[in-house]
């Protein structure tokens, strides 16, 4: 081929007409080759199971799942597990898998790890409605007998990781709530002593207790009232028993002066009255202070009378008995001076009441904030409680449903099968792959050869060789002597190039 010019059609039609030969060697070479190869490589047979995806029997709007863990993900922990040396060593040992007396336990177990392929079924969005296991064997009954076995694996292995991941849920959430109830009952506890502590200034309570207060300021009024009215009427009959015994020491004979006797006894009674009133009030109250001033004058008044009186009689003069009028007169002050002692206790005890509701009323807002507090501990432990309560009784009601495997679970829809031809070496694959790499290695060997060639077979070989225009072709004769050989031809062509260029020249 005569390089630095371009190929037509009828340059490749000519290349193939001369060259057909060594592509059709070629491409019968490596395709006997291949077909060869199918008889030297050792079969392989695969085995396959369809395993789907089983979604939970009873509506999840009743009984939500624990195990919420993307089925992708879950499927590549089972795989990783299953995989694993423990798993697949007493497998290889059963049925001999590998055993070709050279590999090691670990390189038998890494050609089974190879030999068992895992592909998902493609879903929606974050599922999977199910995937394919298999194995690929020497021989078709082994192929069979390792995928069966491994798929039980996956299925017995995804029923037990779901139940212990529920009873590991349910355990947790047991231990968790009960702490969440130990704290609670300790908020109850301190909620109760804060409620005892603080009874009738809890907030709520504002209200109640300023119309109680309103109502015992009434009371306290009209006690009040009362009691002045019962001290105004002590203070009339006081005067109206002075003045009754007054006229009678006057009307007694001889008498000079009021007897020492009724001294003694008005005394007496002041000195009473000092006592209960000093029993409910202090000693500045103004009824204590003008009860002591009464009290002085009444004794001076006794000093003057023992002073002044005559020396006493011999024979003592029998007092003669109070009239009646008297007698009642003085029944009533004793009575409406039990009846002051007993407002006065009654005011006193309003008053205090008073006092009590006005100091609740006054650390209301104080006791507000820290029951907030308290409640708000309260309301969170509760809150927390219920929470874990409620989660509690659903992750119980889920391991059950996992205990009864109604749960989410893998199903065999086809069994694994017995193998009825080899996977690998496939004869028509391997016939064609030969068949196209000899067209290949032909398509090669051609292009080789014709990059060395450098004959000239028409005017433009001889145009792109000379760049000059062709004056006569001469037609081939055959009785011309033969040239020995390529290297004759090659000689013949050189000088015939040489003369041209010399002509050109």
């Amino acid at each position: 081929m005569i390089r630095h010019r371009e190929l037509t059609a009828q340059d490749y039609i000519g290349i193939l007409k001369r060259r057909f030969w060594i592509l059709l060697v070629c491409a019968a070479a490596f395709l006997g080759v291949g077909v060869g190869l199918t008889h030297v490589i050792p079969a392989r047979y695969v085995s396959q199971t369809l395993v789907i995806v089983q979604q939970q029997q009873v509506p999840k709007d009743y009984v939500e799942p624990v195990v919420s863990e993307n089925l992708n993900g879950r499927l590549a922990s089972l795989q990783e597990q299953i995989l694993s040396r423990s798993r697949l060593e007493p497998i290889i040992q059963r049925y001999s898998l590998f055993a070709d007396g050279k590999a090691t336990m670990d390189d038998r177990v890494d050609m089974t790890r190879k030999a068992i392929k895992v592909t998902p079924i493609p879903g929606g969005e974050n599922t999977m409605p199910g995937f394919y296991i298999s194995f690929k064997a020497n021989n078709p009954r082994t192929a069979q007998q390792v995928c069966a076995e491994i798929t039980s694996l996956f299925l017995s292995e995804s029923i037990n990781a779901r139940e212990e991941s529920a009873e590991g849920t349910t355990a947790f959430l047991s231990q968790q709530l009960a702490d969440a109830k130990r704290t609670l009952d300790e908020q109850d506890a301190k909620l109760a002593d804060f409620q005892e502590k603080y009874f009738g200034r809890l907030p709520g309570e504002e209200q109640s207790n300023l119309n109680t207060l309103q109502a015992l300021s009434t009371q306290l009024d009209a006690a009040t009232q009362s009691l002045n009215r019962m001290e105004q009427n002590e203070t009339f009959i006081q005067a109206v028993i002075a003045q009754q015994t007054g006229e009678l020491q006057r009307s007694e004979p001889a008498s000079g002066g009021v007897p020492e006797d009724t001294l003694q006894a008005q005394l007496k009674a002041l000195i009473a009255k000092k006592k209960e009133l000093e029993t409910v009030y202090t000693p500045d109250y103004p009824d204590v202070v003008d009860i002591s001033r009464q009290i002085a004058e009444k004794q001076k008044e006794i000093a003057a009378a023992s002073t002044h009186q005559a020396p006493a009689k011999t024979a003592a003069a029998t007092p003669l008995p109070d009239p009646p009028q008297l007698l009642e007169e003085k029944a009533q002050l004793r009575a409406i001076q039990q009846s002051i002692v007993t407002q006065k206790q009654d005011q006193a005890r309003i008053a205090q009441q008073v006092r009590s509701y006005e100091a609740k009323i006054e650390s209301s807002p104080a006791v507000e904030e820290q029951f907030k507090q308290v409640t708000r501990d309260h309301d969170t432990a509760l809150q927390f409680y219920n929470s874990l309560l409620t989660k509690m009784n659903e992750s119980s009601m889920a391991t059950d449903l996992e205990r009864r495997q109604q749960g989410e679970q893998f199903q065999v829809l086809d069994a694994a099968n017995l193998p009825e031809e080899a996977s690998f070496p496939n004869p028509r694959v391997f016939a064609g792959g030969g068949f196209a790499g000899g067209l290949c290695l032909g398509l090669l060997i051609v292009m080789l050869l014709e990059y060395r060639d450098t004959t000239l077979r028409d005017e433009k070989d001889i145009f792109a060789c000379t760049k000059l225009p062709t004056l006569a072709v001469i037609s081939r004769l055959n009785d011309l002597p033969k040239s020995s050989g390529k290297n004759g031809d090659r000689k013949a062509t050189s000088r015939m190039m040489k003369a041209l260029r010399s002509a050109n020249g």
